[in-house]
C-alpha cells in the first residue's frame, strides 16, 4: 500500500459500536426502587393499598405492582432486576396470576421472558399475559409455543387484575397495539406510552403507529374522568389528568397542522388549517379555546357554527347563529347557516325564509341556492327546485353518479366487462 493509500485508509471513519443511548450520562443515577403508588398518588382505595410503582429508565419502561387478592403486573419492562427486587419487599412472585401489556415495543415487554424464566413459574405454566390481539405476533407465538397463555384484546373488556376491575381501552396511535386501563372509581389511568408527562410519544409507522388514531384515541379519553394517570414513562400525574390528556390533544393537533410550539399559531389560525383537513371536532375545540380567551369574538363563533352544522349538530349552531344575527344583523352567509342547520333539522318549511333573505342579499350565492333547492325537493315541489340552476347542477352531478355507481354495481354482479352504452350486435 503507498503512502497516500494508507493515509485515507486512515481517514475513513471508523465504525462506532452500538449502545442504547449515547446522550445518557455513563453512570446510572440512583434509583428510588419501588414506591408505594397509595403514598406517591394520595389514592386511598383498596385497588392501590398495597401496590408498588417501579420509574424506567432509558432503556426500560415504569413497572407497575397491583396487589390484591393476587399480583398483577403492568408492563414488567425491560430489566432483569424488577423481579428479584419485587420479592426482596416480601412479595413472591409466584403470586403473580396476570401480566398486561400496554403495547408491544421492548422496553416494555421484555422483562416478560425474565418472568417466565424462574423455574417455579417456567413449570406451572399458570400465568396469563394479556397483550392486544395486534400486538407483536412473533411474541405471541413465542408465548403459545412455549406453553403460556397469551390472552388477546380488543378494548371495551372489563378484566380482573387482582380483585379489582379495570377497563380495557384500546388507543392506537403511538402504535397500533396500544392499550390503557381505566379504573372509574379512582378515575385512574395506566397510560402506558399513549399519555406521556411533558411529552409526546412518537408514532412508530412500524409498529402500525398513525397519527390520526392517536388524535381519535385521545378524544376518545377525553370524554372519561381522569384525575390520575400512570405513564409508562415519567412520574405519575395525581389530581392533574384530564389536564395532560388535553395537552396531548393539543399538541397531536399541531403535529397534524405542522407548527412546532414556538411558532406562535394562534388558536384561530390552528382552527382554519384543521378545517382544511376536515378535522372539525378539533376546529370547535380551538373556537372554544378563542372564546375562552375572548368572548364573543364573531370569527370564533362563526367558525365553530359552521363546523357544528357540518357535524350535524344543528341545535347548537342555532344557538350561536340566533347570537350573530342578534348582535351583527343579517349576512347571506349566516343567514344560509340558519337555513342550514334548519335543514339538518329537518325543518325545511322553515328553513326556506332563511334561504330567500340570504339570497336577496346575494343572488348568486350557490350554498343558498343549493339548500333551497334541497328543501323545495323534501318538501315534494320538485319543479320549483328545478328551476334553482345551481339546485339543477348540483342535482344532475349526483344523479350522474348514482346511475354510474349502479351501473358498476351490475356490472360487478353479473361479470360484464362491457363498457358503458348500448352492446354492439
Amino acid at each position: 500500500m503507498s503512502g497516500t493509500d494508507q493515509q485515507d485508509q486512515e481517514l475513513q471513519p471508523r465504525p462506532q459500536p452500538l449502545v442504547e443511548d449515547p446522550e445518557l450520562p455513563e453512570d446510572e443515577p440512583n434509583h428510588p426502587g419501588w414506591l408505594s403508588i397509595a403514598d406517591i398518588m394520595k389514592i386511598s382505595d383498596p385497588v392501590f393499598a398495597n401496590s408498588k410503582f417501579l420509574i424506567g429508565y432509558h432503556h426500560s419502561s415504569n413497572v407497575y405492582a397491583l396487589a390484591g387478592n393476587s399480583l398483577t403486573i403492568v408492563d414488567p419492562g425491560n430489566d432483569y432486576t424488577v423481579f428479584t427486587e419485587l420479592q426482596a419487599l416480601g412479595y413472591d412472585v409466584r403470586d403473580i396470576k396476570k401480566i398486561v401489556l400496554t403495547h408491544g415495543h421492548r422496553d416494555h415487554c421484555m422483562g416478560v421472558f425474565e418472568f417466565l424464566r424462574y423455574p417455579p413459574v417456567w413449570e406451572a405454566k399458570s400465568v396469563e399475559i394479556l397483550i392486544h390481539e395486534a400486538g407483536p405476533q412473533e411474541f405471541q407465538k413465542m408465548l403459545r409455543e412455549n406453553g403460556f397463555t397469551a390472552t388477546r384484546l380488543k378494548g371495551g373488556e372489563t378484566i380482573d387484575l387482582s380483585g379489582f376491575a379495570w377497563e380495557v381501552m384500546h388507543t392506537p396511535g403511538h402504535t397500533m397495539d396500544g392499550i390503557c386501563l381505566y379504573h372509574p372509581e379512582t378515575k385512574t389511568l395506566i397510560s402506558g406510552d399513549t399519555v406521556l408527562p411533558d411529552t409526546v410519544a412518537d408514532v412508530d409507522p412500524a409498529g402500525g403507529g398513525d397519527l390520526s388514531h392517536y388524535l381519535h384515541a385521545i378524544k376518545g379519553l377525553l370524554r372519561h374522568e381522569i384525575d390520575h394517570i400512570l405513564p409508562g414513562h415519567g412520574v405519575p400525574i395525581a389530581d392533574n389528568g384530564h389536564n395532560s390528556i388535553e395537552l396531548t390533544y393539543e399538541a397531536l393537533m399541531m403535529k397534524i397542522i405542522g407548527v412546532t410550539p414556538d411558532s406562535q399559531t394562534t388558536w384561530m389560525e390552528g382552527a382554519a388549517l384543521l378545517a382544511e383537513k376536515g378535522l372539525l371536532d378539533e376546529v370547535v375545540y380551538c373556537c372554544d379555546r378563542e372564546l375562552a380567551l375572548r368572548p364573543g369574538k364573531p370569527s370564533a363563533m362563526r367558525l365553530k357554527a359552521f363546523a357544528l352544522n357540518d357535524m350535524g349538530r344543528c341545535e347548537e349552531a342555532i344557538t350561536i347563529l340566533d347570537r350573530i344575527l342578534a348582535e351583527e344583523g343579517a349576512s347571506a352567509q349566516i343567514l344560509t347557516a340558519k337555513g342550514h342547520a334548519l335543514l339538518g333539522l329537518q325543518q325545511y318549511g322553515n328553513s326556506l325564509p332563511y334561504f330567500d333573505q340570504a339570497l336577496e342579499i346575494d343572488p348568486e350565492l350557490p350554498e343558498a341556492q343549493v339548500f333551497k333547492g334541497m328543501a323545495l325537493t323534501f318538501l315534494g315541489r320538485h319543479e320549483e327546485a328545478l328551476r334553482i340552476e345551481a339546485f339543477k347542477r348540483e342535482f344532475a352531478a349526483r344523479f350522474q353518479q348514482e346511475v354510474d355507481k349502479r351501473k358498476q354495481e351490475q356490472a360487478a354482479a353479473t361479470g360484464s366487462t362491457a363498457g358503458p352504452g348500448p352492446a354492439q350486435a
